[in-house]
């Protein structure tokens, strides 16, 4: 018996289209997109308990991370999502990965801390910021740190100088509290609800009384926050910091951006913490109509100074700057000083050749903008 073989064409009942592949590719773009918009949250492991992190961008360790801290009262989303949102900051959150560091108990939707805990020092906070960088990979990172944030940054770059390339800080104080501050405090504790305490240290007086949109917001948001008490156990532990020990000799070992708003409640303490500080490399900014916090209230100036800063530091050398170059004659006041002392600071546009100092340190510009 012989067998026939026959040929048997098989087609699919429902072939893919030309486009659908290109469709497919497309969605999952647009997935990672909103991914990368939205933030992959983490809670790491620290040896002195967790911390939640968010991180936008690629894992690109070849540069360093842009890691930042919030101010009491505030997470990582109220206190730098305008800022990193800004559309002209997307040159440089294009070209870094940052990560946002919650303090413990203070991202949105915490669980509250049971009555007695023992919230960890400043100190502490400061001692779990290595873990991050290790869980992510980041050998070094660019700090930019407000209030609180910018203190726990500061403790953090003086214990681990090899790990920070540049260092941000709004609103600094590195002075602890003093006798008459204390009391003061515990008068206010008395008179004032922990709500206007902390709105007293995060704006202006002249923001308070007019009672400013931003004010109302925030007042509304930290009085109805479920995690009230955690809230207030970081107030208390920022009012009980010790005093950074920094002069010319001990000091730090990167660059240095300091920015204050003209009459944001710690201008005094961001002047005395620059007359501390190498003038050689530090950069001291002063903005006008900025209030207690200029990365929400004057995030274009804040963006321009800090694309300064990073080229100064050899990064996005081909970067166009706008607003500031444009400006410069209008609304920059400069003051030089020739003779290296008692400089006030450096200028923001450095020369951007690997990260190397102007040839002429002694020339420095302290910018109110």
């Amino acid at each position: 018996m012989t067998t026939e073989m026959q040929e048997i064409a098989i087609t699919e009942d429902k072939p893919l289209l030309t486009g659908q592949a290109d469709s497919s590719k497309q969605d999952a773009e647009l997935a990672a997109r909103i991914l990368l918009d939205q933030g992959q949250e983490h809670s790491i492991e620290t040896p002195h308990g967790v911390l939640h992190v968010t991180l936008h961008g690629t894992r690109n360790s070849r540069r360093p991370a842009i890691l930042t801290f919030h101010d009491v009262g505030l997470d990582n989303k109220s206190c730098f999502l305008p800022l990193f949102k800004f559309e002209e900051m997307q040159e440089i959150v294009k070209n870094f990965t940052l990560i946002h560091i919650d303090a413990p108990g203070q991202e949105d939707g915490a669980a509250v801390y049971p009555v007695g805990y023992q919230y960890p020092s400043m100190e502490t906070i400061a001692e779990m910021i290595p873990a991050v960088l290790q869980f992510f990979n980041f050998r070094t990172v660019i700090g930019v740190g407000v209030g609180a944030g910018a203190y726990i940054l500061s403790k953090f770059t003086l214990a681990n100088p090899d790990s920070v390339e540049g260092l941000v800080l709004v609103n600094i104080d590195t002075n602890s509290r003093g006798w008459m501050d204390w009391a003061a405090q515990k008068l206010s504790s008395v008179t004032s609800s922990l709500t206007e305490q902390i709105l007293s240290h995060l704006f202006s007086q002249e923001e308070l009384s007019s009672n400013t949109d931003l004010v109302q917001s925030h007042r509304e948001r930290i009085s109805k926050a479920p995690h009230l008490l955690n809230i207030e156990l970081f107030w208390k532990t920022y009012n009980s910091r010790r005093d950074l020990t920094l002069d010319r000799s001990c000091t730090f070992k990167c660059p240095v951006m300091l920015v204050v708003g003209d009459q944001a409640p710690y201008e005094d303490a961001a002047v005395e913490c620059n007359s501390k500080l190498d003038p050689t490399t530090t950069s001291f900014l002063k903005m006008a109509d900025a209030g207690g916090l200029p990365q929400l209230t004057q995030p274009a100036k804040l963006t321009e100074a800090f694309k300064y800063f990073i080229q100064g530091m050899g990064y996005m050398a081909s970067s166009c700057m706008t607003r500031l170059s444009r400006s410069r004659t209008t609304s920059l006041s400069s003051s030089y000083s020739m003779d290296g002392s008692r400089s006030r600071s450096r200028t923001l546009s450095q020369g951007s050749q690997g990260g190397q100092m102007p040839p002429s340190p002694s020339q420095t510009m302290e910018v109110s903008c």
